[in-house]
């Protein structure tokens, strides 16, 4: 995209035809000169007798060119000019979704951190137009990335987590949630899904109250059980059935890793709805190409006179 003063072209590389149009032209008009090519056909004795007879009437060299008029047009109509909007109007979703990773040795050493992510990814690719975010706990929470759209941006961030992400032990849903909550209110999320993926380990009262606190602001809770390959003999045993109580208690949607599909559709389905006004800036282009066509359809007239 080139940019001059304002002026914008949005596909310059279609500009390169025109001095291929202008070769064809040349070309055309060379060997036509008005006789269609006759010349070159018919012997040039008869040919000559023949236009002393007026049996040969020249046609208009001129329209040769009109499918130049016509094309010429279209070309630049395709390179997209176009000028800048210096106000454009922005909007932010209010519809968001956190996800809270449990990095804690139980997932990251016990074998489920690949379904956990791959279970996160899925989820990123159906959150559509929502902006999401990423915590990650384990004896303490703490916010990965901000709130973005871009779902490669959090992916790669996703694809570096391990049992050293977070440095305190332990496993503390409750405190995940509830810096899920803060984040939700700090960032005036009107509608927001938090996805808690984990085995379970640390699911309470406090979670509990957490998730309560949350559905009365309208904020959804949904949980994906991560299930464990190795149980080392210090690691505490997984939860199942008190995640998924948990997700029923904050509305929300409720699958293993291994089949995530459940929790992704059903937040997918939730479309954003809630917008407004937002004080970022975009570049915003209005494409004028589509009027040069007009200029087109004037040349193109003069191909439907009827000649003699």
């Amino acid at each position: 995209m080139s940019d001059a003063i304002g002026f914008v072209l949005l596909r310059p590389y279609w500009l390169l035809a025109l001095p291929l149009l202008a070769v064809v032209a040349m070309i055309d008009a060379h060997r036509s000169r008005g006789l269609a090519g006759w010349e070159r056909a018919v012997e040039p004795k008869l040919l000559a007798t023949m236009q002393r007879l007026g049996s040969v009437v020249p046609g208009a060299t001129r329209r040769k060119w009109l499918p130049i008029f016509i094309a010429a047009p279209i070309v630049l109509a395709l390179a997209g000019p176009g000028l800048r909007d210096s106000n454009p109007p922005t909007f932010r979703n209010l519809d968001g979704i956190v996800l809270a990773m449990d990095v804690s040795r139980s997932v990251a050493e016990g074998g489920g951190l690949d379904d956990a992510e791959a279970a996160a990814q899925l989820v990123l690719q159906r959150a559509g137009s929502r902006p999401v975010m990423l915590i990650v706990y384990a004896g303490d929470a703490f916010v990965a990335t901000a709130f973005t759209s871009d779902p490669e941006a959090l992916g790669s961030t996703l694809a570096v987590l391990d049992a050293e992400t977070v440095p305190a032990t332990g496993s503390r849903p409750d405190r995940a949630l509830a810096l899920a909550g803060r984040t939700l209110a700090d960032a005036n999320i009107v509608n927001g899904d938090v996805v808690l993926i984990t085995d379970g380990d640390g699911i309470g009262p406090d979670a509990l109250a957490e998730t309560a606190s949350m559905r009365e602001a309208g904020v959804h809770v949904s949980a994906i059980f991560v299930e464990p390959t190795l149980r080392p003999g210090d690691m505490p045993a997984p939860d199942p059935g008190g995640l998924e109580g948990l997700a029923e208690a904050g509305d929300g949607f409720y699958a293993a890793a291994s089949e995530p599909w459940t929790v992704a559709e059903g937040i997918g389905q939730r479309a954003a709805s809630r917008l407004e006004s937002s004080d970022y800036a975009v570049l915003f282009v209005t494409d004028y190409g589509r009027y040069l066509l007009i200029l087109a359809l004037i040349p193109a007239l003069a191909l439907f006179r009827r000649t003699s």
